[in-house]
């Protein structure tokens, strides 16, 4: 077992789910993980564990969001677990800085929302789920975000204006305010 994957196992154990359907996406996560030994990485077919996390501004009347340039819709940030994480906690920050371009993000300690969901553009062998661990986090007063290439846009976007985005991000923006603004 990697220090990954034996850190991912940990950490979704001691998660405190904050609603029952939560708790059977954290045992569905755990289960993955005890039976998969690469569970944590993007080779492992056709499930894996993803890490992303939310930015709010410093004040958390904003969220910063990407367009996605592949699904073409608006996200928080993140994707797959790399060689060079230690942490799941890591792999989120490390996904969060490269893909707003913010260096100096507040991490929440831990996770704020699990979501499994399939993506069809992922692998070449078919379809993957995405079995996604989400953190979040605050932005330094005035920070300046970039777009990087797996995006066709960043932005900041007032929590009361927000683009169309799927009801699980509502959720995740909800969380977010109350975990790191509460």
């Amino acid at each position: 077992m990697s220090a990954l994957h034996a850190d991912g196992l940990a950490a979704l154990r001691r998660w405190s789910a904050p609603t029952a359907a939560q708790e059977a996406l954290q045992e569905r996560f755990v289960r993955h993980l005890a039976v998969h030994p690469s569970g944590m990485r993007r080779d492992c077919f056709p499930d894996h564990i993803t890490a992303g996390v939310l930015v709010l501004s410093a004040d958390g009347d904003e969220v910063l969001l990407n367009l996605h340039r592949k699904a073409r819709r608006w996200f928080h940030f993140g994707g797959h677990c790399e060689a060079q994480d230690a942490s799941l906690r890591g792999a989120a920050l490390r996904e969060g800085v490269e893909e707003s371009g913010l260096v100096d993000l507040v991490l929440s300690a831990e996770p704020l929302q699990l979501s499994e969901h399939t993506v069809p553009f992922c692998d070449p062998r078919g379809p993957v789920q995405h079995l996604d661990v989400r953190y979040a986090a605050l932005a330094g007063p005035g920070a300046e975000h970039a777009t990087s290439e797996e995006s066709l846009d960043v932005r900041w976007w007032p929590v009361r204006a927000l683009p169309d985005l799927e009801p699980e991000m509502h959720d995740l923006i909800a969380l977010a305010q109350g975990h790191l603004l509460g």
